[in-house]
């Protein structure tokens, strides 16, 4: 059973992260290529630019339909099953975003979509 959990890129890297996936579509502010370690870039598995663009306009209104707007690209994805099968043989995975709100991020949508089918 794979562990999976989640971390600001801004966080100090631990050891037991173990395999640490990128998971956003761009690429952090402030962060040097050479400072920010990470195995996987899953660029593929984010929110669609356009659903990205939409959500940032007023995200404290759109969280909630956001969310189901994003669990359906998801479970649309072929790109999810590959990446499920990916990560399958890791016992800890930890999911790397940038944003500053912890709560409400597409990070702990995609982990909860994630934990429902690992």
């Amino acid at each position: 059973m794979v562990q999976i959990k989640l971390k600001r890129v801004y966080d100090d890297m631990d050891p037991s992260d173990g395999l640490r996936v990128f998971v956003d579509r761009l690429w952090p502010r402030g962060m040097k290529k050479t400072s920010f370690h990470y195995d996987i870039w899953a660029k593929d598995i984010t929110p669609s630019p356009e659903l990205r663009t939409w959500f940032h306009q007023d995200p404290e209104k759109r969280w909630d339909e956001f969310a189901s707007l994003y669990k359906k690209e998801l479970a649309g994805s072929g790109a999810v099953k590959a990446f499920i099968e990916s990560i399958r043989t890791h016992p800890i995975v930890t999911l790397l975003y940038a944003s500053k709100e912890k709560e409400h991020n597409h990070a702990r949508i995609l982990k909860e979509f994630l934990d429902s089918l690992i």
